[in-house]
């Protein structure tokens, strides 16, 4: 029901254009995206298959990759069905439920995710500061005690989000979503309200996560380098590096599209939209494409078991 001429009262529906400005070639860029969901859900598949599989990948380290395995094939499905749909097939209509749903789903994934690469940074700092103490610190028990609490921390802050929108916001100047997917600020961006509490609670949010795993993970390195730099022998400072890099490459690559596509949706007035659509839907896209491709050809271990896998 319409209350005036520019604003819509509780729309059910609301339409998702894709990419501005971009809409003639939409079924283009739609190719190599889907070549990255596919490519990830092999990778991310076939990883699982392989740690499952293997009792001697029964470790944290491995546990941890799993998760980050399943986060990434779940974050992934969440939008590629419905972006492909928009540049394919030119369904851009969806439930307003639906999109909420959309929009915890991907948050929440993109916390767990944060928050396992948070844990994986802990893990190496105990493996490699106290080797012969890591078996008993990180036992079974409290891996799967961590991935609940991160998967618990996630839910419950994201939540939040969405109560805010569906309780205060009632009015909205359009129910047009200039983006490929539903994304918290270009919700709240339609709305003709008061939206000063939902941003706010965004960044706090984005800042409560964000920034505190990216403190800890960043000082559980430095303390990784200060204690690989004192290793005498130059073979065991190679091993403890090879051991972290393939953490490092997914560490910086996630967090360096998180920071550019969060802050180009606040404060890039002058950053051109289809610019930041693709590269906040790129950013969505790359974690779970690359991180199977990293560990699986960084990590021995599982880059032998690939291999076998492969030849059989």
């Amino acid at each position: 029901m319409s209350t005036s001429n520019v604003t819509v009262f509780m729309p059910s529906v609301l339409t998702l254009i894709g990419i501005p400005g971009l809409e003639s070639v939409q079924c283009w860029i739609g190719i190599p995206f889907c070549a990255m969901y596919l490519t990830a859900m092999f990778g991310n598949s076939m990883l699982l298959i392989i740690i499952k599989s293997e009792r001697s990948l029964h470790e944290p380290m491995y546990i941890f990759l799993g998760m980050l395995g399943v986060t990434d094939i779940a974050l992934a499905t969440t939008i590629m069905p419905k972006m492909l749909g928009i540049f394919w097939f030119h369904v851009p209509e969806i439930y307003f439920e639906s999109c909420l749903l959309q929009m915890w789903l991907i948050h929440t994934f993109q916390c767990i995710e944060s928050g396992i690469l948070l844990s994986m940074a802990l893990d190496r700092y105990v493996a490699i500061h106290y080797p012969l103490r890591h078996g008993s610190i990180f036992t079974h028990q409290l891996v799967t005690q961590i991935g609940a609490m991160v998967t618990v921390r996630a839910a419950i802050l994201v939540a939040p989000c969405l109560v805010l929108i569906k309780c205060r916001l009632q009015f909205y100047h359009t129910t047009i979503i200039s983006h490929c997917y539903c994304e918290h600020m270009a919700i709240v961006k339609l709305a003709a309200e008061n939206v000063r509490i939902n941003k706010i609670y965004g960044l706090f949010v984005a800042f409560a996560v964000a920034g505190f795993d990216l403190i800890f993970i960043t000082l559980s390195y430095i303390q990784i380098f200060i204690t690989v730099f004192r290793l005498p022998q130059k073979e065991a400072r190679s091993k403890a590096f090879n051991t972290c890099i393939a953490h490092i490459c997914v560490f910086l690559q996630f967090y360096f599209l998180a920071f550019f596509s969060f802050f180009t949706h606040r404060f890039g007035a002058h950053v051109p939209p289809y610019i930041h659509i693709l590269f906040s839907s790129i950013y969505l896209l790359v974690p779970p494409f690359l991180n199977p491709l990293v560990y699986g050809a960084k990590t021995k271990q599982i880059r032998i078991h690939v291999v076998k896998m492969l030849c059989s």
